[in-house]
């Protein structure tokens, strides 16, 4: 066999991601997703614009990457000056930079419209900020903005700018799809075009998503000798965001067309890693991961339907075009209002509970899970829940305690200091052991103060609980209007790093919060007791 080509992966999150709506850096965000990413292995790690505002300025004083390139986004030299005074360019070589990308126009149209300067001044903008970036013993990378747009109005021009790059030392001239509105088959055509005026390995590919073909694109550019690909963690971008970097390096590594052909630096090791830096970005920006994304999605590998859901059981290949543990992530049968037998007796096994499938219990049970599911419970994200009933309809549970009954008050009033505050009061009667207790609390609105309540004093279980702690809350209308039915999912932890998620159904958001609660804390003792 022949050996593999590189092909070189460059990250734009902490720059053209950061364009996103309602995405937001910090520096210390900035930090951990450029660490993120070098653990990944992507070649190159972009990490913004220094000199543009105060943040990015700090960001490049060090560089932040050890195996990554570290790459400063920037522009050619302005009309009317010579790259030698242009302040950009001089806060780009003061950086720490590796590399130094500039944004250049490739399109006669874009020149003439948005820079307001001539094609010839343009292209010497090209040579001329290259050339000063190359003299500093800088790796120099040119983006040519509209790039795909500007060959469709005039190719010789936008080839003129590729070549002008190319000559002057680029290392790198990427060609960008910069509105997004380029078809797969466009971008194959016009890169083996340019591949004739600039080598294919020094060609990089930078796609948006506009008609939902970014990493389409980039995969075509590649196949006509492109080899470096530009993208974002998760497709962030503005717009509707760039060339999604996981789902790219999920089908690089995993189908034989690319992975036979090319080597991309990301070993199998950290290729499984790859759902984890999904999520861990979307948690960096407190952002609801995708569940539908390609390979790293919560729902990626899941299975609803039950005659789907058998056949996975028999050969997961039936319904999986890879396996979910390459790229870190894993199987799901899910229970649902769909849901045959082989679905549930799929669940129970995952959740520890095994079930002969002739169990005449299990029929009890897929009935209950439906009647539940068209009340609006959900437990496909409600593992802890979806336990407890099942042991419960298998007689297999055990009452810990019982509540008697609970109130909350909600009472706005001014404080000694005359301010205007909002106080919130749980009161919960529980028997515990044939012993009752009632504990009372004052809370951070009604759920706090019923989960303080409540776990103030169970009786002989009060040890077993005093690790707990919420790690998330989530309310969901079940079905909307004033008689709206609110569901509840809550996600708790423990010391030994344990977490589970129950969920609560009621037209009251605060019975459906005490529900789940419940639940919570019943799973705890469940399991601290050896019954689950």
């Amino acid at each position: 066999m022949t050996s593999r080509q590189r092909l070189h992966l460059f990250d734009t999150t902490l720059r053209d991601g950061a364009q996103m709506t309602g995405v937001d850096f910090s520096l210390e965000d900035k930090r951990q997703v450029a660490s993120l990413l070098d653990k990944l292995g992507v070649a190159y790690v972009e990490g913004g614009y220094p000199g543009a505002n105060p943040q990015d300025t700090e960001f490049f004083r060090e560089k932040r990457t050890r195996k990554a390139r570290f790459a400063a986004f920037g522009m050619t030299r302005r009309s009317g000056r010579s790259a030698a005074n242009d302040p950009g360019l001089a806060a780009l070589l003061d950086s720490a930079a590796d590399a130094v990308v500039l944004v250049a126009k490739a399109s006669e149209y874009q020149v003439r419209v948005a820079l307001e300067t001539t094609l010839e001044d343009n292209l010497a903008a090209i040579t001329e900020s290259v050339g000063s970036i190359v003299a500093k013993g800088r790796e120099a990378i040119i983006d040519c903005e509209h790039f795909f747009d500007g060959y469709k109005e005039n190719p010789a021009y936008a080839l003129a700018c590729a070549k002008a790059a190319y000559e002057a030392g680029a290392r790198w001239v990427v060609l960008c799809d910069t509105n997004g509105g380029t078809l797969p088959e466009e971008v194959r055509r016009i890169v083996a075009e340019t591949a004739k005026a600039v080598p294919g390995d020094r060609l990089g590919i930078h796609a948006h998503d506009d008609c939902g073909c970014a990493v389409a694109n980039s995969l075509a550019a590649v196949d006509a000798g492109a080899r470096q690909i530009q993208g974002t963690l998760n497709g962030l971008g503005e717009r509707c965001g760039n060339a999604n970097l996981v789902t790219l390096i999920g089908a690089l590594k995993l189908k034989p067309t690319f992975a036979e052909r090319f080597d991309i630096g990301i070993d199998a090791e950290a290729l499984g890693e790859l759902t984890h830096v999904s999520r861990a970005l979307d948690e960096i920006l407190n952002r609801a991961p995708n569940r539908h994304a390609p390979f790293v999605g919560a729902s990626a590998f899941a299975t609803k339907a039950g005659i789907h859901a058998s056949a996975v059981l028999k050969d997961p290949r039936t319904y999986e075009h890879v396996t979910p543990e390459s790229v870190g992530n894993r199987r799901r049968v899910l229970v649902s209002d769909q849901a045959g037998r082989s679905n549930v007796l799929a669940e129970l096994e995952r959740v520890g509970i095994r079930l002969d499938k002739g169990d005449p219990r299990l029929s009890r049970l897929l009935a209950e899970i439906k009647e539940k599911e068209a009340e609006g419970y959900a437990f496909e994200g409600a593992d802890a829940s979806f336990f407890l009933l099942a042991k419960r309809v298998l007689g297999e549970a055990r009452e810990f305690f019982t509540v008697e009954r609970f109130s909350v008050s909600v009472e706005r009033r001014h404080n000694a200091m005359g301010e205007l505050v909002t106080f919130s009061e749980a009161i919960v009667r529980v028997n515990v052991a044939d012993e009752m207790v009632i504990s009372a609390a004052e809370g951070n609105g009604p759920f706090n103060a019923l989960d303080l309540a409540l776990r103030k004093d169970l009786g002989v279980y009060q040890s077993y609980i005093e690790d707990l702690e919420l790690l998330d809350y989530k309310v969901r209308i079940f079905q909307g209007g004033s008689d709206a039915v609110t569901r509840v999912l809550i996600e708790f932890g423990d010391k030994h790093g344990d977490r589970w998620t129950t969920v609560g159904v009621s037209g009251n958001l605060v019975d459906a919060s005490f529900q789940a609660l419940v639940d919570a804390i019943t799973y705890k003792l469940m399991k601290e007791h050896g019954l689950g």
